[in-house]
Parts: structure tokens; C-alpha cells; sequence
């Protein structure tokens, strides 16, 4: 007979939560991190990453058999054992020669993987937990899966990053000194005093033409002349680290017109524009970014056939002072052919600082495929042992059984079908879905605007904050907000049920979205004012939230809950997917204060879908038990 074990919630939950987050991060966003570091271009990076997030949009397809063969707990654990070897097999071709088709190989079978383990977390959580535990943790899965993202995106990096430092030349620093006092631009490429006198014994280094650098803010002159002889001046350096031979050329042509940049408006949205659009003054091109150049090279000859790689990036200071990143590289290879030419970067001010900012620039050039190395071997270390620890930690819930025994091909086949046909024969079929489509599509369309509400100048109708700024702001005080407002969430639904809760937090996602109608049309808010804002509005997204992930799992309760569940998702990812890719238009159309009184009118469909929900009273409820 099957073992019935009880475990406390907390003994499990947590690390599963954390697990499910990690191999999704390692996909999507360490991969190209890695890739970059690794030399790969743009072009390819972008087009065989990209590729990776399909297991998740086409999860629903495969689910039903994760909810027809074994059990829910077999294949949690049997994901997170395939996806620690699979992290060893990254970790083991990564310094091979052809690592790139090997690694993207392996880093397919993670991502289907990873999102089958979605699907048996999901459906074990659903069964090792009774409605009332299900609301109470709802919180907690969510906070440990962000958790779960910040480590991944977070803290592996910096673990990369130490290594590559602690492996190579001594680190490369540049010093930038964004600073009001200076005036005056000097739109020169960098040149060295004199050249390399180092001797062959000599401990092999980088040097800079200058360590530190002082830039005016503001450029002196007109601002569109001199955007024009900035782009000019990236096209130079550019060709320059080309023909050095310190990185390669890439396929687009640096500086040509892009057919995007062309305005070409079609009927319908300049009726858009003219019938709701704001009515604003063209904002005049009045002010521009100042910039200044840095010039790197090695003190003496590397050995024959050595290549020294080295990469910039951000170490500490003001984020309004930035690296040129997205039309230069920052990764140039040092060799005995080249090392005493120049390598160029370029570095942008942010022309909303009011006062002197600095940022220092590290270029580490250490064993970056050992760094990676290490960082794909702490994650299979880490599932070897969460998968180890999840055999004994994992309760044994007794609705969790094993129904293959005496299956067929064409049971299972039948079986199969029959998952998406009683899925699509749920009582109020249509208004669920019309709840997962509708329930979060004001948050779908501002979520893809709030960063850039913040960072556009006030002239364009956004708040002009740097970029520093906004990493407080939205990274830190938003994320805050969030989490507190989803577990303040799964407490209050563990306590009243979903029925209760649902109109409240309905509102809650809806009535929260006025404080970015508030500062649209606020005069000069001050930061704290924008910190309180958005802190109210990402807690009320987060306690809202909650509603819809207990209706998810209402909804898949039934014979087939982890393959119904599933089903759910997609339709979530298609609710969050179609309205932000409209976003962006919409909002250049009509403007930032018309496009956020225009998510508010979005939340009638919001709340107006609730009121055609049918949900039992006592779902998610604690029911006292009598004695």
C-alpha cells in the first residue's frame, strides 16, 4: 500500500520552488550571457537562444502524459536528476572545440526538461496539499521561484566573474567622471603617450590610455549636430577595432539607415493618434548624451600563439554613466600580431544627472570558459543534491498514484485525447478562458512600458529619471513590493478562500494602476513620491496575482488537474504575450498619460469577467475540523 507521508510544507516547497526557477534562468538568460563571453556573435546568440523558449510555449502538448504515466512525484524527481547530469554535460563541452553546437544540444534537452518538471511540480503541489495549504503557500512558491532568478541571474554571474578576474591578467579598471564642472567636449579618439617600452620579462597587462577620465555632462554645441558626429565617431572606432583585428566584423553595416527609423504611419494609426492621441508639442531634439572614448592595449607581446581575451563590463558606480554596448563590442582579443594596437570603447553620460556621478569599468581577461565551467558544475552539484534531498523530503500523497499498470499504446493514446477533450467540456469553459486572457491585460501592457515611462525625458511625457535610478526604483523598491503583496496574498486567501478574496484582489490589480495615471500627469514628482507609487502598484499586482494562480488551480482540479494546469498556463502566457506586443505602438500613438487611462479602462474587462465566475465558498478555505 502506498506510504501516505505528511511533511511539512515548508520542508519541500521551498526547494522545489527554487529548483524550478534555476534550469528556466540557466535557458534563458545565463545561456546568453555565457555565449557572449564566449565570443559567439549577436546574430547567432539571438537566433539559437531564442529558439530555446519554446518547451514552455508547447508544454500543454505533452503534459497529459506526464499526468497519465507515473506519478507526479517520479517525474519531478526524475526532471531534477536529468537536468543535474544535463548541467554536468554543459559543464564538461563547454571547453571543447565546437562547444556552441554542443552546449545549445544539451541546453535543448534542459529546456524540455525543465518545463516538464514545471508541469510535475505544479500537479505534485496541487496533490501533496489540501485547498487551504494550496492558498496559504501560493505566496511562498512565487517568492522562491524570484528568488530562484535573482541567484541565477545574479550571484552565478558575479561567481563567473570572480573567477574570470581571479584567473587571468590582472583586471583592466577605466574610471568615468560624469561632472558638472567640466565644460566643453572633446570629440577625439584616444591616443597613447608613447609606445610599449615593456621588455619580454616583463609581467604581461593591460594599459589605458587614461584611468580615469572627467566628461561634461551636457555636450557643449548644438545637440543635433552633435548626435550626428557621435554616430560618425561610433562608426570610426568601430572600424578601427576591425581593422586592428580585435574583434569581428559583423554582418550589418554600422551607421546605415535603418528601414525601422523611417516613419512610415499607416491610416490607422495616425486615426489612432489623431482621434485619443495626447495633444503635444513635437519635443524638441534639444539634448543629447555626452560620450567619451577609452583606448586599451597590452604593455608588451603575448606569447606565440597565446590569445588574450578581454572583457568589459560595469563593476560599480552610477548606471547613468554606461558602457556603449549594443552597436560596439565590448569583448576584444589581444594577440602577438596585434597587442600594441589600440582597442576602443566608448562611454555614454546620461544628460539628466545634476550632479558629479562616477562608474568604474572592469575588463577581466581570465579563463572564461573555466569560469562558465565552475558556474554549470555548481548547478549540477546543486540538483544532484536538491534531487536527493526531494527523495526523502517529498511526501507521498495518496492521490499521487500510479495509474500505468495494465496501460496499452492505445489506452494511453486514448487517454491523451481525452485529456484535452474534457478540458474544453469544464463547466464555464469559455468564461475561464476568457478570465485568463482578460484578468491581467492592464498589467500585460504597462509591465512592457513602466521602464521606459521612467527613463524618457519629460519632454516625451515620461519621469527623466537616469538609469540608476530606475534600478532602485523598479529593481528594488518594485521587486519589494511584489513579493510582500503576494505573500500578504496567499495568507489572506488561506484565511477567507478565493471566493471571497477574488472581487478585492481583482480590484487590488485594477485601482493600483491609478498611480501611474497620477504620475503621468503629476508636475516634477519627487523620487519619493515615484518609489511609493510604484511600490503601491507592484504590491497590488502581486496580491491580485494571487487570485489568478488559485483560480488556475481550481479550474485543473479533476482527474487530469497537472495536464489541465499546463493547459491554464498557456493560455496565461497568450493573455501576457498578445497584448504587450501592442503595447509599445500604442503608446508612442497616444501618448504616456492616454495609454495608462487606457489600462484603466482595460480593468473593467478586469473585474467585469468576475462577476460570470462560479467558485465553490469553501475553496481554499481552512475548514476547522471537529474532534
Amino acid at each position: 500500500m502506498k506510504s501516505t507521508t505528511k511533511r511539512n510544507p515548508w520542508a519541500w516547497i521551498p526547494t522545489l520552488y527554487f529548483a524550478q526557477g534555476l534550469p528556466y534562468v540557466a535557458v534563458m538568460t545565463i545561456s546568453v550571457i555565457m555565449y557572449k563571453r564566449l565570443g559567439i556573435s549577436n546574430t547567432d546568440i539571438a537566433l539559437y537562444t531564442g529558439w530555446l523558449y519554446l518547451p514552455w510555449v508547447i508544454k500543454p502538448f505533452w503534459s497529459p502524459f506526464v499526468d497519465i504515466i507515473k506519478t507526479k512525484r517520479w517525474w519531478t524527481l526524475a526532471m531534477q536528476w536529468i537536468i543535474a547530469f544535463a548541467m554536468a554535460g554543459i559543464a564538461f563541452f563547454i571547453p571543447a572545440p565546437f562547444f556552441f553546437q554542443l552546449t545549445l544540444a544539451v541546453f535543448w534537452i534542459v529546456g524540455f526538461t525543465s518545463a516538464t518538471h514545471d508541469i510535475a511540480a505544479d500537479g505534485f503541489y496541487m496533490l501533496a496539499l489540501t485547498e487551504h495549504e494550496q492558498s496559504l503557500y501560493v505566496g511562498i512558491r512565487s517568492t522562491f521561484y524570484r528568488v530562484a532568478t535573482v541567484a541565477g541571474q545574479g550571484l552565478l554571474v558575479i561567481l563567473a566573474g570572480l573567477i574570470e578576474t581571479g584567473t587571468g591578467l590582472e583586471p583592466m579598471k577605466l574610471t568615468v567622471v560624469g561632472d558638472p564642472a567640466v565644460t566643453g567636449t572633446e570629440m577625439v579618439i584616444p591616443s597613447f603617450a608613447s609606445s610599449p617600452t615593456a621588455t619580454p620579462t616583463d609581467e604581461l597587462r593591460f594599459e589605458t590610455a587614461a584611468a580615469e577620465m572627467h566628461v561634461a555632462i551636457a555636450p557643449a554645441g548644438d545637440a543635433r549636430e552633435f548626435k550626428a558626429k557621435a554616430a560618425a565617431m561610433l562608426d570610426s572606432i568601430h572600424n578601427l577595432n576591425v581593422a586592428n583585428g580585435h574583434v569581428d566584423a559583423p554582418v550589418r553595416v554600422i551607421g546605415a539607415p535603418a528601414a525601422a527609423a523611417v516613419k512610415n504611419e499607416g491610416a490607422f494609426t495616425a486615426w489612432v493618434r489623431e482621434t485619443f492621441g495626447e495633444k503635444r508639442e513635437a519635443p524638441a531634439d534639444d539634448k543629447a548624451n555626452n560620450i567619451a572614448f577609452a583606448a586599451v592595449r597590452l604593455n608588451r607581446a603575448p606569447e606565440p600563439g597565446e590569445t588574450i581575451v578581454l572583457n568589459v563590463t560595469f563593476k560599480d558606480g552610477d548606471q547613468s554613466i554606461r558602457l556603449e554596448q549594443n552597436k560596439l563590442s565590448t569583448r576584444f582579443e589581444f594577440n602577438e600580431s596585434n597587442w600594441d594596437k589600440p582597442a576602443y570603447m566608448l562611454f555614454e553620460v546620461d544628460h539628466k544627472l545634476t550632479k558629479a556621478a562616477t562608474a568604474t569599468f572592469e575588463g577581466a581577461s581570465g579563463n572564461i570558459p573555466f569560469a562558465w565551467l565552475v558556474v554549470f558544475g555548481v548547478l549540477s552539484a546543486f540538483f544532484f543534491a536538491v534531487a536527493a534531498y526531494h527523495s526523502w523530503a517529498f511526501p507521498h500523497p495518496a492521490a499521487d498514484g500510479n495509474r500505468t499498470a495494465g496501460r496499452t499504446a492505445k489506452s494511453i493514446l486514448k487517454e491523451f485525447i481525452e485529456t484535452f477533450k474534457t478540458f474544453f467540456q469544464k463547466d464555464q469553459i469559455w468564461v475561464a478562458i476568457a478570465f485568463m486572457l482578460l484578468y491581467r491585460l492592464p498589467e500585460a501592457q504597462l509591465v512592457k512600458l513602466i521602464n521606459p515611462f521612467l527613463l524618457d525625458p519629460v519632454d516625451m511625457g515620461g519621469l527623466g529619471l537616469t538609469t540608476g535610478q530606475v534600478g532602485i526604483v523598479y529593481g528594488t523598491i518594485g521587486i519589494i513590493g511584489l513579493t510582500i503583496g503576494g505573500i500578504v496574498g496567499g495568507i489572506a486567501a488561506a484565511k477567507g478562500g478565493l471566493k471571497r478574496w477574488l472581487w478585492p484582489m481583482a480590484w487590488s490589480m485594477s485601482l493600483t494602476c491609478l498611480t501611474f495615471v497620477y504620475l503621468s500627469y503629476a508636475t516634477a514628482p519627487s523620487l519619493l513620491t515615484i518609489n511609493i507609487c510604484v511600490f503601491i502598484e507592484q504590491f497590488g499586482y502581486g496580491f491580485g496575482f494571487t487570485a489568478f494562480m488559485l483560480y488556475l488551480i481550481y479550474f485543473s482540479e479533476g482527474k487530469y488537474k497537472t495536464a489541465h494546469y499546463a493547459i491554464c498556463t498557456g493560455f496565461m502566457a497568450l493573455g501576457m504575450m498578445l497584448p504587450g506586443m501592442a503595447a509599445g505602438w500604442l503608446q508612442e500613438t497616444i501618448g504616456y498619460r492616454h495609454f495608462f487611462l487606457w489600462t484603466m479602462i482595460c480593468c473593467v474587462a478586469t473585474v467585469g469577467i468576475c462577476a460570470f465566475l462560479k467558485i465553490d465558498p469553501n475553496f481554499g478555505r481552512k475548514i476547522e475540523e471537529k474532534n
